[in-house]
């Protein structure tokens, strides 16, 4: 079983849209959305969901108002202010207090002091993971909750969902739709992996951010390939990418000019290469093949 993940310096390189025709093209793979912070493969995948299951992660304060003796030392203690005095009931002049889990940490230390024991440490629910069926596979995805920060462990856990299936039903590849950036998420959705795609732009941002990506990608021992995006937007530029993946030791196996049929497909909510059958597709077609190659 062979592991591609398709990821991008920064956002907007058109990374998902690329991913949505590979899987077209692939034609039997498991496919994993693990950009949880943004995802939005589904919207070109259209996927009936078969399947859903509540993602828990972190710590936050619970206080049991039946056991609040309203001392006031959970609010005097906490740092991050989230701990505040709230009636009992509307018009009562009898207080307690109340924890907003937006603004708790997890830390505990409110729980560790009370003197009541009044406060518990919960595992809240952060959000949704997916297992869905798309007219090109498996797809397992997920929505992260507002305001939650556990990205990493639910890239993780779609990941190794993502593995499981693909062991279960004997598909051979799994491609996966990476997080833009460096951070955790990116490290959750590349670690291990057999072949990483990175998918840039000739713009001094994406130049900057795809060098922070090899070394990322070089620091784990992950081979890595390129495909500038929108390269005729600014073919300079692209030749200094490429002169700079190579440095790097990563080889730039495709090249895909700048087409309104990206922004048309997105409008039908299909893949480019469902789309069109010429132009532009003919270069992700290629990328593809060449990437078959790899993969074998």
């Amino acid at each position: 079983m062979k592991e591609l993940v398709v990821i991008s310096g920064k956002g907007g390189t058109g990374k998902t849209s690329i991913v949505a025709s590979l899987a077209a093209l692939a034609g039997n793979a498991v496919l994993a959305d693990c950009d949880v912070d943004a995802a939005d493969l589904h919207l070109l995948l259209q996927p009936k969901i078969l399947y859903r299951e509540d993602f828990r992660a972190g710590l936050k304060a619970v206080i049991e108002p039946e056991k609040c003796t309203s001392c006031g030392l959970c609010a005097d203690l906490c740092r991050f202010e989230a701990i505040s005095e709230s009636s009992v009931e509307e018009g009562s002049e009898e207080t307690t207090y109340k924890s907003d889990p937006v603004s708790c940490e997890g830390c505990g230390v409110c729980a560790y002091f009370c003197p009541e024991k009044a406060i518990q440490m919960v595992q809240p629910v952060c959000g949704e993971w997916y297992l869905s069926d798309t007219r090109y596979g498996p797809l397992i995805h997920a929505r992260l909750g507002v305001a939650e920060e556990n990205s990493g462990k639910l890239v993780t856990l779609v990941r190794n969902q993502a593995k499981k299936y693909a062991e279960k039903t004997e598909i051979d590849l799994i491609i996966i739709d990476g997080s833009p950036g460096v951070g955790c998420p990116v490290i959750s959705s590349l670690a291990g992996a057999d072949l990483v795609l990175a998918v840039t732009e000739p713009t001094v941002a994406g130049r900057h951010d795809l060098k922070r990506l090899g070394e990322l990608t070089r620091h784990f021992g992950i081979p890595t390939v390129v495909c500038i995006n929108k390269w005729d937007l600014n073919p300079d530029l692209a030749s200094e990418i490429e002169k700079d993946s190579a440095e790097e030791g990563m080889k730039v196996l495709g090249k895909i000019r700048y087409d309104s049929v990206f922004t048309e497909a997105q409008i039908e909510g299909v893949s480019v290469v469902e789309h069109s059958n010429d132009g532009v597709v003919l270069e992700i077609r290629s990328l593809w093949k060449q990437l078959e190659e790899l993969l074998r």
